[in-house]
């Protein structure tokens, strides 16, 4: 029984080595510079559409986006915020402008405080600080807004920030305690140009924005 047993061993190596060999003719040598298998869980891709010189479609160049800073800087912002919403923005925006100034003229330095970041609410505050000392008063009236357009909009680090160019008739005159206008003062309505920069932190839950700096066009 043993020489069968013995026997039998040799046949199965026999035959076991003839089929590693069968399968490395079949499926070759593993060199090290196979492509790698392909991934069961993703999709193939369809191939791409042959190009036709004559009718091809442009794709959006980001480049020539890049070119306009204002969109460049909106883009970056919805990056960081993708629920800020443009139209909106300036629609809070125009309030806000009708808003500051009215209180800047009535001297409402409660509507004033949560509009305006700290150094501009203190130059605010100064400025009606001096009309309440000399006994002044200023009327303002914001007439007609006749466009408000983002001039600028940018992120530095965490905190957006947007210039407004507004345009609007208003009408300014400063009147002495007795109520006559002072010396130089018009009631005539006149076009007055604002760049107003408004800014928020990202990373703040208050989701409104500031007033940081104020200036005039030309």
């Amino acid at each position: 029984m043993g020489d069968f047993q013995f026997i039998d061993i040799v046949l199965f190596a026999m035959v076991a080595l003839f089929l590693v060999l069968r399968l490395r003719a079949v499926l070759g040598k593993r060199t090290g510079t196979e492509r790698p298998r392909a991934d069961p869980f993703t999709q193939p891709q369809p191939p791409a559409p042959a190009r036709d010189p004559g009718n091809v479609a442009a794709l959006p160049d980001r480049a020539a986006a890049s070119a306009d800073p204002v969109a460049a800087g909106l883009t970056q912002i919805h990056a960081v915020e993708p629920r800020f919403d443009e139209q909106q923005f300036l629609n809070g925006a125009r309030a806000a402008f009708e808003a500051i100034i009215g209180a800047f003229a009535a001297g409402d330095r409660a509507v004033l405080r949560p509009l305006l970041s700290d150094e501009v609410y203190a130059n605010f505050a100064s400025e009606i600080e001096k009309r309440e000392r000399d006994g002044e008063n200023l009327e303002n009236a914001i007439l007609r807004i006749r466009s408000a357009d983002i001039a600028e909009a940018r992120m530095d680090g965490r905190t957006a920030s947007i210039t407004v160019k507004f345009v609007s008739e208003q009408t300014n005159v400063l009147r002495d305690k007795n109520g006559g206008a002072l010396p130089g003062q018009s009631t005539a309505v006149t076009e007055v140009i604002d760049l107003w920069t408004f800014a928020r932190n990202t990373r703040a839950t208050d989701p409104n924005w500031q007033l940081v700096a104020t200036g005039t066009a030309h």
